[in-house]
């Protein structure tokens, strides 16, 4: 092995071709995982602000807002708080339009009573204006109006055109639906971003309603969990397509740079053969040999992975901090390219496309067999 990183140090080959094509591949492969664990980290924290992790929804409306087994589903493992809701369906009527809205009941300061949070699109929709009033009918068994005023404006990945959010008052909501104020419509569960995985969120789901299968007091209502993949199949889906191209890019871009490599390492054993028949007539194997240029490629592909790598996080990096590349919201969700750098991933992919790589780099090894050192090194 001493002997084989000897040669190695001493064979000299630039291959700035194969740096270039390596450095290009690992490049696309750490952006597209940054942007589509972007997507997935901006999406669930949208859903989480707006509509909670996992949703507690009992048999009928209302529910208690406080069930005797309340502390025994906050000290979960994951729960990072439980907070209740109360959505209305409803109509906004603003200056010279109106639109259909969901309307949210969250808890709020007493001071806030009236006072609303309405989605940045809806605004400009309907020329809303911080401190400006608008009404809002509901219509269910009869119909009720209520005049908001515009405390602020928010922009969500909710906020599509038939998605509108507008957040009140829960208070405000409460003495709409002639409830208590120890009643809500659900409750809404925010959860530590360590267990937001599709995988802990369905788990925690489960287990909530175990706890509150075995603790509920008689005459009291179960409630069961609703995921927030459960509520919007559609998004979650998008998101797994998007998982789906990443795994198809990765693959893709190895191969490329694993052929890459493979050519250029042909090109170093040709310009080699004659160092090749010198080792065979002194004695070393094929494996051995093969060892030696394997080492020479490597540091290659190991360069072109660190290149490809800082170029890819230093994007990322200008892109998060600046919001760069803008998408359509309506399209996408999200206003901007999200970028999220998940190292342990990244150093995890690295290490598999680097290794496959270096599998690919057997295949050439083959034509180190096929050199006669009768035939190859000359006496001078």
């Amino acid at each position: 092995m001493k002997a084989q990183a000897f040669i190695a140090r001493k064979i000299r080959f630039s291959g700035k071709l194969a740096i270039v094509a390596i450095a290009i591949s690992f490049f696309v492969i750490v952006l597209s995982m940054a942007i589509s664990s972007g997507f997935r980290y901006e999406i669930r924290r949208g859903i989480s602000d707006i509509s909670g992790d996992i949703r507690l929804c009992g048999s009928s409306e209302p529910v208690d807002i406080h069930p005797s087994y309340y502390d025994a589903l906050a000290s979960l493992d994951g729960v990072e708080e439980i907070l209740p809701a109360i959505w209305k369906p409803g109509i906004v009527k603003g200056q010279d339009d109106i639109s259909g809205v969901l309307v949210k009941g969250v808890p709020m300061p007493d001071s806030c009573s009236l006072q609303a949070r309405i989605p940045g699109t809806l605004a400009r929709r309907l020329k809303l204006e911080k401190g400006e009033s608008f009404t809002t009918y509901f219509i269910e068994d009869k119909v009720r109006a209520r005049r908001f005023t515009v405390a602020d404006t928010y922009e969500g990945i909710m906020d599509g055109d038939n998605s509108f959010i507008v957040l009140v008052p829960l208070a405000d909501m409460q003495r709409l639906c002639g409830w208590d104020e120890d009643k809500a419509g659900v409750l809404e569960v925010r959860m530590n971003p360590r267990y937001a995985t599709a995988v802990g969120t369905s788990i925690l789901s489960d287990r909530m309603y175990l706890t509150a299968l075995g603790s509920h007091e008689e005459d009291e209502d179960i409630l069961h969990g609703e995921t927030a993949r459960q509520r919007y199949p559609q998004l979650f889906d998008w998101l797994d397509l998007i998982d789906f191209n990443v795994l198809a890019i990765i693959l893709l871009m190895t191969i490329v740079a694993g052929f890459n490599m493979i050519s250029g390492l042909l090109i170093l054993l040709f310009r080699n053969i004659s160092t090749i028949g010198t080792l065979k007539s002194l004695g070393m194997k094929n494996k051995a040999i093969a060892g030696v240029f394997i080492r020479v490629a490597s540091r290659l592909v190991l360069l072109g992975m660190a290149i490809g790598n800082a170029a890819a996080l230093l994007f990322c990096a200008i892109q998060g901090g600046t919001h760069l590349i803008k998408l359509n919201p309506v399209n996408y969700f999200v206003s901007f390219v999200p970028v999220h750098v998940d190292v342990p991933l990244i150093l995890a992919v690295d290490a598999a496309a680097f290794g496959i790589i270096l599998l690919l780099m057997l295949i050439p090894s083959v034509f180190i067999a096929r050199v006669d050192p009768a035939r190859t090194v000359r006496v001078k």
